[in-house]
């Protein structure tokens, strides 16, 4: 079966592991996959990654990241925000704040992927992907 929305499929993934504690994740690879796990990673989410040829379009291979001896999960939550059936554009002005600050949005801006915070600095708007705290 095709997955029609990768977005959600990643971050559905990532979720499911870190909740179960696994150690790490296979992700199909896609650009926009590479770009939201270098994000991750950027802002300490992910222990590290790295992305495999497998003949047909390529694997992430995500780390996930816990803390002290109970193995706590970093990533306590990851949300879908804009869907395929509903998309979600905000301005720069716009762009809510996740947990009252202690989380990211990831944005689709006219400059690549990126954070909410480097969008608000650029004054970019665009499409909100996720949010992840």
């Amino acid at each position: 079966m095709a997955v029609t929305d990768s977005v959600a499929d990643m971050l559905t993934r990532v979720r499911n592991a870190s909740q179960a504690r696994l150690d790490q994740v296979l992700i199909p690879a896609s650009r926009l996959n590479i770009e939201l796990t270098k994000i991750l990673k950027g802002e300490g989410y992910i222990q590290k990654y790295d992305v495999s040829d497998d003949k047909k379009q390529g694997v992430i291979r995500i780390t996930l990241k816990y803390l002290g001896p109970r193995r706590d999960p970093i990533l306590q939550g990851l949300k879908r925000m804009s869907k395929p059936g509903l998309r979600m554009y905000v301005g720069s002005r716009e762009i809510p704040r996740v947990q009252g600050g202690l989380g990211i949005n990831i944005l689709s801006t006219s400059k690549g992927i990126m954070t909410d915070h480097q969008a608000r600095r650029q004054r970019l708007g665009g499409e909100l992907l996720c949010q992840v705290w």
